[in-house]
């Protein structure tokens, strides 16, 4: 739900709030009463977790922004889930032309050269951040092969399987249409892994 109030700015902008508690059993007055008291001339207040991605009252304040607005919130915990979540909406609220305000985080202003400096370094930590997740997941992978830890999807068949499909065409004479039928498998899937299997090509009857 939102709230509406006499309209006062910040600068010269037009404040908007955002309020927001996890659970049902908490209260959104707190908030509210400091964003009123910071000059917010429209509060967007919802109940819900931070962890569940659906908030419906934060995509009608992005709907609702117009260029100059400053999204104002008492705590950056209660717009963002995460560093990365924060920058995302810092980034939403940048294409829109609108800054971002934490009454608690005062560095957290993206209306003044400071705090744009500030979200400009959060992003480059972030993404620091992610290049080393993806340097350890890559080293990781080669350690693991090393071990002989295979990747991709699991084979469809087994060895018992592919075997006991090779005696079935080689000793029973069966197709490998009929055989791939038994196995319930493509034709071409138990092809491939006879072929694998075997090292190289073989001929085989595909009647």
């Amino acid at each position: 739900m939102d709230q509406r109030i006499d309209p006062r700015t910040h600068d010269g902008r037009i404040l908007i709030g955002y309020a927001r508690v996890s659970t049902d059993d908490q209260d959104l007055s707190n908030q509210r009463d400091d964003l009123i008291a910071a000059g917010c001339s429209r509060i967007f207040a919802e109940k819900i977790t931070g962890a569940r991605r659906d908030r419906p009252e934060l995509e009608r304040m992005l709907d609702h922004l117009r260029p100059g607005d400053v999204v104002t919130v008492t705590r950056l915990d209660r717009l963002a889930r995460s560093t990365r979540d924060l920058l995302e909406i810092a980034e939403l609220l940048q294409a829109k032309s609108a800054g971002l305000r934490s009454l608690a985080e005062p560095w957290a202003d993206t209306t003044t050269p400071a705090g744009r400096m500030v979200l400009t370094v959060f992003a480059g930590i972030a993404e620091f951040e992610r290049s080393l997740i993806v340097e350890r997941t890559r080293r990781g992978r080669v350690a693991a092969k090393m071990r002989g830890v295979r990747f991709g999807p699991q084979p469809s068949l087994s060895g018992a399987q592919i075997e006991h499909a090779r005696h079935l065409i080689d000793a029973e004479g069966r197709t490998v249409n009929e055989v791939a039928a038994l196995l319930n498998v493509h034709r071409t899937t138990l092809y491939r892994a006879l072929v694998k299997d075997q090292g190289k090509q073989r001929r085989i009857d595909v009647r």
